[in-house]
């Protein structure tokens, strides 16, 4: 048996290039639900790649989100940032608004077990953000053992704003954040973090979050590293290769570049926590008002081959693009 009028979806086609595609939907069985999307969310670094094809082929297979469709370089139905609200199936009280590691679709049929529930407090606007903050909490997972009283982070995107405030929120740290681009200053005040000025800040660190995505980046984190201090590299290359001066301070400074990725559980708390609570610990995390400031851009679903395309373009304004479903 097939759901009524089936779904649209967004397809990523590998060059460039987006299109919106009709999808058939069978019913939800015993342990699924059918949900209607209510906003969704461009990954905008690691989605810009798949939009331009540019996963390498030795992570095709890691780099495949849950339930994608079609294979890299494309045509691919890709993304992981979906609030939806329940409308059909017996596994979840219809109406729960729910966050799932989604593509961009009109509605969709999933495990029950694949659902978290969004908490009181933490807006459907808002809880786009749970796919990214889960990443930055790994993130601060993975340096517990580094942490210090004062700490840097080298790119001021999604990913480094939000490990700069949990790191804040966690363990009342000092963070300042480095990035070009000047409007980073009002979102890093409105988060509680500093502001470097013109990149510059006369101290050294000892625990660096590195999320530009660019060479220019890492090389900043190694030149603001203080003896035996850590970088934790959470940005995606994809199949760009960079250049570092390892020859200087690195090896005479004793410093560590340690990856840190969202794919696994940091080793800290892999004993205590699978995937799933550690999504639902990032979803509890969004009850901060504070958070809308990342939330910088909305369009339409149909909007979505554009968006997509002027990301790809250079959108360095950008932040949070949410995708809204109905008017």
């Amino acid at each position: 048996m097939a759901v009524k009028d089936g779904a649209r979806a967004f397809w990523s086609l590998g060059d460039g290039r987006g299109e919106i595609r009709a999808v058939a939907l069978a019913a939800p069985g015993p342990d699924e639900v059918l949900a209607e999307t209510v906003y969704s969310a461009v990954s905008k670094g690691t989605e810009s790649l798949v939009f331009r094809g540019g996963v390498p082929e030795s992570e095709w297979e890691r780099m495949a989100c849950p339930f994608q469709e079609g294979q890299f370089p494309g045509p691919v139905k890709y993304g992981y940032a979906a609030v939806a609200r329940v409308t059909g199936g017996t596994a979840l009280k219809p109406g729960s608004l729910i966050f799932a590691l989604y593509p961009h679709q009109t509605r969709f049929v999933l495990p029950a077990a694949a659902a978290i529930p969004v908490p009181e407090g933490v807006t459907p606007e808002r809880a786009v953000l749970a796919a990214n903050m889960e990443t930055a909490l790994n993130a601060v997972w993975d340096a517990e053992a580094a942490r210090t009283g004062q700490i840097a982070v080298v790119g001021g995107g999604m990913v480094g704003l939000l490990t700069g405030y949990l790191a804040r929120r966690f363990w009342g740290a000092e963070v300042w954040v480095f990035d070009p681009v000047e409007s980073r200053r009002t979102v890093a005040g409105q988060l509680g973090l500093h502001y470097a000025e013109a990149g510059a800040h006369p101290e050294k660190f000892s625990l660096i979050f590195h999320a530009s995505a660019t060479e220019a980046g890492l090389r900043t984190a190694l030149d603001l590293a203080a003896f035996e201090a850590t970088i934790l590299e959470l940005s995606w290359f994809g199949d760009r290769e960079v250049s570092l001066p390892l020859g200087g301070a690195f090896h005479s400074q004793r410093l560590t570049i340690q990856a840190s990725q969202v794919g696994a559980v940091a080793p800290s708390r892999r004993d205590q926590a699978r995937h799933a609570e550690r999504l639902a610990e990032a979803l509890t995390l969004l009850d901060d008002p504070a958070l809308d400031i990342l939330i910088t851009d909305e369009s339409s679903f149909e909007a979505l081959p554009d968006v997509l395309a002027g990301l790809v373009a250079g959108a360095p304004e950008t932040l949070c693009h949410r995708i809204r479903y109905s008017d």
